[in-house]
């Protein structure tokens, strides 16, 4: 297809401000012509809704004899989730030689290991596609990294490569306490050292290359030929780098974004991009830019901020981060989650709550089984940067299961909640506690929230009645059915965080103009606290207190004298008027 004359000229001003003059025609051009290679024509997809959440999962995450680990996966989703959800969040599915499929060998095939692209396509005809693009590095035994090695095109111009002496490398933020820069011997040139922002084995790619670029656009349409509805692109904020700069979320790498944002919004409308920037909350909402980068970017605060309400038993932090999220541009929204793949980031906390509070959080999470990993400050220093525990787990306490379970569901309701879509991480919809085992066997902290289940094992635990496991399971989905029901969680139904007191979360979900009058407003009540709360309705209730009121979860009607109702320990309400 032909780019318009509209898009051309966008495509051209921000190739221009990445590339100035150099290169600028040859990757028009380029854009060009991967547009036209063979991409069958997609279809619109339809906006996201009150009926969308996402499951987050390793292609791996279940086995079972004689059967592809996708197969199983296919099974898991067809026994015990059914329609409770609509997309599928497929981490890397591709080779690869480290981090559990981060650090890609081959971005075009998928890993024998796990199946093939039949088993994605079955998937995909049942649920929308979710796929990574892993763009900010590759793995050192990706072919680009062989040329670069031998000197040969394409790859000899494909990588970063810096002075360790440089005295602007000091700027750099980093994401870890691991070395910067890589030594390695290249053909006819001795060492050089290239950048490795996460790991020796994850060798970051040069997008000041103008070729580079253009690999990722043909790999994006690639993904959406196999049907991808949604592609995240991991560790984006590090994409591009400028000696002298943090190198980290700058205006280059937004350019990035943007220009494939063009190419997704021209070739399939409705495919949406998501961005993974697990940094501060100001800088995480400059992902949506004006309404023309990402299409979703994760709420990273949410997480820790409601381990720390938990933990602590208070909720201001929690309630006055929540009063500030600004409703997301037109199109776009915001993708609630507790736990995923990676640990629980601790820099969306900065700012939030105080250093006393967090490391108070960090004490008590290490009590439950967890490890902190850290990452390296420009003056040397490291300071703590994502908490490795399962969140279950980290729910744990000295007062037994049924407690624990309770936090737990609480957590992931107040996720479903929230403007914008639920991310469930595959883990959570059974309770998995940490595998201090899959630790000890890796010797990765980020295993302890990565278990593979036998499926045989995991079959009999759901079977089994009473079982944390199926309890768990078939009150998430239940709830998730739910929230299916009522157009006051749209992702752009609005939210309104009402005052409450310390210790207790409510949230006003309210239809939008255009579904008033088939939707009535929810209002989302959380008691954080072991002890019963008196909690005020009134934003659902008449002034006399008289009206009836429904508990959607609870499955019952509440009288409402005064308009006060009770509300138990750790207990989870949806409130609405009948």
């Amino acid at each position: 297809m032909a780019l318009s004359g509209d898009v051309k000229e966008r495509a051209r001003g921000l190739l221009h401000a990445l590339y100035e003059c150099a290169g600028m025609d040859e990757a028009i051009a380029g854009l060009e012509s991967r547009l036209s290679e063979g991409l069958p024509e997609v279809r619109p997809r339809p906006p996201l809704s009150e009926r969308d959440a996402l499951l987050i999962t390793y292609g791996n995450t279940f086995s079972a004899p004689g059967e592809a680990p996708l197969a199983t996966l296919r099974r898991f989703l067809r026994d015990h989730v059914g329609s409770a959800i609509s997309l599928v969040h497929l981490l890397p599915i591709f080779p690869y030689s480290s981090d559990d499929g981060f650090s890609v060998v081959n971005y075009r095939e998928v890993n024998h290991e796990l199946g093939n692209w039949d088993n994605i396509v079955a998937i995909g005809a049942e649920y929308g596609l979710a796929l990574d693009l892993v763009l900010n590095h590759c793995s050192r035994s990706h072919l680009w990294f062989q040329d670069y090695i031998r000197g040969e095109a394409p790859g000899r111009d494909y990588f970063v490569e810096a002075d360790p002496d440089d005295p602007r490398l000091a700027l750099v933020t980093r994401p870890r306490n691991s070395p910067l820069l890589t030594p390695v011997e290249v053909r006819d040139q001795g060492s050089r050292w290239v950048w490795t922002t996460f790991s020796a084995d994850q060798v970051d790619l040069n997008f000041a290359n103008p070729a580079v670029l253009l690999e990722f656009v043909d790999i994006l349409l690639d993904y959406i030929r196999h049907g991808a509805r949604i592609v995240r692109l991991d560790a984006v904020a590090y994409l591009w780098k400028k000696l002298g700069t943090p190198c980290i979320n700058l205006p280059e790498t937004h350019a990035v974004v943007k220009c494939l944002r063009l190419v997704v919004d021209a070739v399939a409308p409705g495919t949406q991009l998501l961005t993974e920037t697990n940094v501060p909350q100001a800088e995480n909402l400059s992902y949506f830019g004006d309404g023309d980068e990402a299409h979703l970017i994760y709420q990273f605060s949410l997480a820790p901020l409601l381990l720390h309400a938990l933990t602590l038993g208070r909720t201001s932090a929690l309630r006055t981060w929540a009063s500030a999220v600004p409703a997301p541009p037109p199109g776009a929204s915001y993708v609630n989650f507790t736990a995923s793949h990676d640990g629980v980031g601790l820099r969306p906390l900065e700012g939030l709550v105080s250093e006393a509070d967090r490391d108070a959080l960090l004490r008590r999470m290490r009590e439950r089984g967890g490890y902190v990993s850290m990452r390296r400050l420009p003056d040397g220093r490291d300071s703590p940067y994502e908490l490795n525990i399962s969140y279950f787990s980290a729910l744990g306490g000295d007062d037994g299961e049924v407690a624990q379970l309770a936090r737990f569901l609480l957590a992931q309701t107040v996720a479903l909640s929230l403007q914008g879509v639920p991310a469930l991480y595959v883990q959570s919809l059974i309770a998995t506690e940490s595998d201090l085992l899959g630790v000890e066997r890796t010797g990765q902290t980020r295993a302890i929230n990565r278990r593979r289940w036998d499926y045989g094992e995991l079959s009999g635990l759901l079977a089994r009645e009473g079982s944390v496991q199926a309890r768990c399971l078939s009150e998430i989905v239940r709830r998730l059915k739910l929230r299916q029901a009522h157009r006051a969680f749209h992702p752009e139904a609005a939210q309104q965080i009402l005052d409450s007191d310390d210790g207790v979360f409510a949230v006003l979900r309210t239809p939008r103009p255009v579904d008033r009058g088939v939707s009535m407003p929810v209002l989302c009540l959380f008691n954080f606290t072991p002890e019963v709360r008196e909690v005020d309705i009134g934003a659902v209730c008449d002034d006399n207190g008289r009206q009836s009121v429904v508990d959607l979860i609870g499955n019952r009607r509440l009288a409402c004298p005064r308009r006060m109702i009770r509300l138990p320990a750790y207990a989870s309400m949806w409130i609405k008027a009948v």
